[in-house]
């Protein structure tokens, strides 16, 4: 039986000689070859197979696979026929001794559970599933499943102690960082809220970095000087208390509904409430962060006011939040822009579900997704679970949709869902109308960090571009784009850390200004007050200790001793600086390049390109969050949800 089951390459050859140590002559019985090997090394025989009958080759190999499959099989099936107590860490079912705890393999597959489970948030309880571990059993019958208490009470917090000991580590090393404070509230179903404090710091060789320091739970109500006390025990615990250089915070805690869409424009696959809620929302903390309105929370005022006390001058608005709500109040559109993007929502979602996806593919690119789910992958800016929902998303699905208008209505058998020559007009009006603003977003939205040199130069291109766009039917938007642009981004124009941050970005410089001599001084006391020279005046040399002069060989007194190179004040750093022509190249190898030659304004940079206009990491996992904790979605919550998300924005330092 054994040896009838068994599969041999030497089924396909004919031996004629067998000598000592094993060496054997075979010849092919398909073309009489004579090949020459040993028992145990039998490549010779598979190459010859795969070169010169590759039909009996795939025979071969597909045996071999099916005979493994039935091994792994058997084995399952004999391991669940087995009670438990006969299971043992040294001898298994059909005989196959399981792993010890520090086999190698056995610590492999633990560890890909655990990123499995940070990876996706899942509940720890999921490694105590009977589909779950007969999915292990069937892939590795060697293996022992670690019980829940031990992932979650030593696996999970040891990687979290060498994330701490790891950041804790690099930050010892950073002259300064910036910080970011994302709040956010879950509601009922979270209990309260969340505290993340990612910290972004540049290395000693100019590579920009971050780490999520903390994520805490809020219950009840997270004040500001609540905020801040936590903030200030996790600064000194990391060793950065004195080292921050600005905290980017938005003023009021955020439910995980920032992401709004374009009006009237809802995809099969989102639920339509759901998205009602996220207007709501985000109308309440536009009105909590600047405008009067019904709808703000209790202590709404009471909160912003607080933030800017307790952090003063060294707090800022994030930019991507900035813009992100200039675009949500620009977008209060009148009912025909509506109802175009509404009749364009039903025609992309009747194509998508009806449309075979390799004719989708000529539209909108690879990997549509047919049948309602309105994915389309390869080119959304955001990742998949909030991308069909965001309206630069959306745009780009407008604009295509578009471009191929005749082709998809040829293709489409539903006439009531062709649009109008007026329908195309608007929606054509609109789309060119926020394609600088969608330029923007795309540009602040992912995992790369963006500093806030770009801020000043976008404000300017999106105000450029309103002033010289003409519409007929989306004037409503243009005007309401233009407000809101003012109201919450005009102030960075004259912003002296923008400003600061926007010159020392080699691309920019000044090119932008239209008053450079202003701008010039505005720099300059900036660059002052943030360098060791500005603590005194340019005029009056530093009282620092001067280190004594090297001793000379006396072989080489004959030479004249080079006098010491003069230190350029920060004036002629500048204009030295200056003088360049703007290079498109990125700040940080522009900086690293050139810290020898301007010691002090890259010392300012160092500190001005950690100040991010990204969304920070832990802001998008709370947005996953907030889906896990909808009460519609019957998922458990993780009992260790901090951890998890902690391990889940620091995946990189322990695995890259």
């Amino acid at each position: 039986m054994a040896s009838n089951s068994r599969v041999s390459i030497l089924d396909y050859f004919n031996i004629v000689f067998e000598g000592e140590n094993g060496k054997i002559e075979s010849n092919c019985k398909a073309c009489g070859t004579r090949i020459q090997a040993k028992r145990t090394v039998t490549s010779n025989f598979v190459t010859h197979l795969k070169r010169k009958h590759q039909a009996m080759y795939d025979e071969f190999v597909k045996k071999k696979d099916v005979k493994r499959e039935a091994y792994s099989s058997g084995a399952v099936h004999h391991m669940a026929g087995r009670s438990e107590p006969a299971r043992s860490s040294h001898g298994g079912a059909g005989n196959i001794a399981k792993f010890e705890r520090n086999d190698p393999r056995q610590v492999l597959i633990s560890e890909a559970i655990a990123k499995m489970i940070i990876r996706d948030l899942q509940a720890v309880q999921i490694v105590e599933n009977e589909g779950f571990r007969e999915l292990l059993q069937l892939l590795e019958p060697r293996y022992t499943p670690e019980p829940r208490r031990y992932i979650q009470q030593q696996l999970l917090p040891g990687y979290a102690y060498q994330v701490q000991l790891a950041t804790k580590q690099a930050l010892t090393a950073a002259e300064s960082c910036s910080v970011t404070l994302d709040l956010w509230r879950g509601g009922a179903a979270a209990g309260g809220g969340y505290l993340g404090v990612t910290c972004h710091f540049i290395t000693a060789d100019w590579q920009i970095r971050s780490a999520l320091l903390a994520c805490l739970p809020l219950a009840g109500q997270g004040t500001a000087q609540r905020v801040l006390s936590e903030f200030e025990e996790i600064s000194h615990a990391h060793g950065i208390a004195g080292k921050v250089f600005r905290v980017v915070a938005d003023p009021l805690p955020s439910d995980g509904r920032s992401i709004f869409r374009l009006p009237g424009f809802c995809l099969h696959g989102s639920d339509e409430e759901e998205d009602d809620e996220e207007d709501s929302s985000d109308e309440e903390v536009g009105a909590g962060e600047g405008e009067e309105g019904a709808g703000a929370g209790p202590g709404t005022d009471s909160v912003d006011n607080s933030l800017d006390l307790c952090f003063g001058p060294c707090r800022i608005d994030c930019f991507a939040r900035s813009l992100s709500m200039c675009v949500r109040e620009g977008l209060r559109a009148p009912p025909p822009l509506s109802l175009a993007l509404t009749k364009a929502a039903c025609f992309y979602n009747y194509v998508t579900a009806t449309v075979a996806p390799e004719k989708l593919g000529q539209v909108f690119g690879t990997g549509v997704a047919s049948g309602g789910g309105g994915t389309l992958s390869g080119w959304a800016p955001a990742g998949p679970a909030h991308g069909e929902q965001r309206w630069n998303w959306q745009l780009k699905a407008v604009r295509r949709m578009l471009e191929s208008t005749e082709f998809l209505e040829d293709i489409v058998d539903r006439q009531d869902l062709t649009l109008s020559s007026l329908e195309k007009a608007v929606l054509r009006e609109l789309v060119e109308v926020l394609e600088p603003f969608e330029e923007a977003m795309d540009m602040v939205q992912g995992d790369k960090h963006v500093s806030i040199s770009l801020a000043l130069p976008c404000v300017l291109g999106l105000r450029k571009h309103l002033s010289e766009t003409a519409t007929r039917q989306c004037t409503g938007v243009l005007v309401g784009l233009a407000q809101a642009l003012d109201r919450r981004l005009a102030t960075i124009l004259e912003d002296p850390l923008h400003v600061t941050a926007t010159a020392l970005d080699p691309q920019f410089k000044l090119s932008w200004s239209s008053d450079t001599e202003w701008h010039r001084q505005v720099l300059l006391k900036e660059v002052a007050k943030h360098t060791q020279a500005g603590a005194s005046s340019p005029q009056v040399p530093t009282q620092e200790p001067q280190p004594p002069p090297s001793k000379r060989s006396k072989l080489f007194s004959f030479m004249k001793q080079r006098p010491a190179s003069q230190a350029k004040s920060i004036e002629q750093e500048l204009a030295t600086y200056l003088h360049e022509e703007p290079r498109d190249e990125d700040p940080l190898h522009y900086w690293k390049r050139k810290a020898t030659d301007f010691p002090q304004l890259s010392q300012v940079a160092k500190k001005v390109f950690t100040v991010p206009a990204t969304t920070t990491p832990v802001e998008r996992i709370f947005h996953t969050v907030g889906r896990i904790l909808r009460p519609e979605r019957c998922r458990p919550l993780p009992k260790n949800l901090e951890t998890l998300i902690y391990l889940k924005a620091n995946y990189r330092f322990l695995w890259t």
